[in-house]
């Protein structure tokens, strides 16, 4: 299936997803589909890899998100600190990209479902 440039995740998520019927206390939140790539990747640590699947739940409707440190901290169950070191991990893998916004706000996340060169990347 082919899918037009500039298509949101979650518009393609929704195309191939599952409906389910008879939600319960564990399905009626939703799930967050990660990359088995990194799942298995041995080159970030176990919380970094939670870090990208929050931030895919975030992002499920535009490909970036703007959660709080403090927000992530809190649904991850660590120190904003932790937060901060996931984020690192996963900017320096090249799965996220940063993009501060200034004092007071929230970063805004660009997160990579798919492999890109560093010249693409330049480009977005």
């Amino acid at each position: 299936m082919e899918y037009a440039r500039g298509a949101a995740i979650g518009d393609i998520m929704r195309e191939r997803n599952i409906v389910l019927s008879g939600a319960d206390i564990l399905t009626q939140k939703g799930f967050t589909m990660v990359p088995n790539y990194l799942l298995i990747s041995d080159q970030i640590s176990p919380g970094a890899k939670l870090a990208y699947a929050m931030l895919l739940k975030y992002v499920w409707e535009k490909d970036y998100c703007f959660p709080g440190q403090e927000t992530l901290a809190k649904e991850m169950g660590v120190t904003r600190q932790s937060v901060n070191t996931y984020l690192k991990e996963l900017q320096q893998q090249k799965f996220i990209d940063i993009k501060r916004r200034g004092q007071g706000l929230t970063n805004v996340y660009v997160v990579y479902v798919k492999a890109t060169t560093k010249k693409r990347r330049a480009q977005m």
